[in-house]
């Protein structure tokens, strides 16, 4: 995947290539294989700016000799620091949480699933399971008495619930969650903005649409119980 915008230059000479937020995590995260580390020296402390290959690179000098390694590259410094500003997200931006959701969305270059244009389906509310294969669960009603043979018969009436899933609730909570990776994205792209201190990479005003809803869903819009397939029915007994 490319992920190379227009070529500039700043200030101090440099040659960035424009790229958006999104990309850049994924870049970070999924080409360069970077690390969230909540323990590294440069997350410890406010700010991500000086922590990264030069900063390991002196802790090591700092032995004496080199360290053999075991056949794997460093990331990028930039992938370091993208994933130092990850790891600093302020709590009102998910924190840690969210550091990590990112970090593996990135890696599978993935967007959180905000159920658009999802339609809500009618399920049981549960299963049965055992060797002849699976059932829904059904509940009694009582017992009707049958008087219409010789003899009277008395018989269970079942009755199975339903669901309708995904419910509002469920709908409500993915679209709050992407609402919350998107306003965690918007932070990232702020500080790199802010900081411009990436030596590849000039972070753009492209963001992932902030509502990617294609059709609302409420209540009224769930089908009528005539129009939708009968769930299984255990027999009565």
């Amino acid at each position: 995947m490319s992920v190379q915008g227009a070529v500039t230059a700043d200030a101090m000479g440099r040659v960035r290539r424009e790229i958006s937020i999104q990309r850049l995590l994924e870049w970070a995260f999924a080409d360069e294989c970077a690390q969230v580390d909540f323990e590294d020296a440069g997350t410890l402390v406010q700010g991500y700016g000086h922590a990264g290959n030069a900063y390991r690179m002196v802790q090591r000098g700092a032995l004496g000799c080199r360290i053999d390694g075991g056949g794997m590259s460093y990331p990028d410094p930039d992938a370091d620091l993208v994933a130092s500003a990850v790891a600093t997200l302020p709590v009102g931006c998910g924190g840690r949480r969210m550091a990590v959701w990112i970090a593996e969305l990135s890696r599978k270059r993935m967007v959180p699933d905000a159920f658009v244009g999802v339609e809500p389906r009618c399920e049981p509310k549960g299963w049965k399971v055992n060797q002849f294969g699976r059932r829904a669960e059904t509940e009694s009603l009582g017992v009707e008495i049958d008087t219409s043979g010789l003899r009277p018969r008395r018989h269970d009436v079942r009755v199975c619930p339903v669901v309708y899933r995904p419910d509002g609730s469920q709908v409500a909570a993915a679209r709050r969650n992407y609402l919350l990776w998107w306003s965690a994205l918007a932070e990232l792209r702020m500080t790199f903005e802010i900081h411009k201190n990436l030596s590849r990479w000039v972070v753009g005003q492209t963001m992932p649409p902030m509502t990617p809803l294609e059709k609302e869903y409420c209540v009224s819009e769930l089908p009528p119980l005539d129009k939708v397939p009968a769930p299984p029915i255990a027999p009565g007994r």
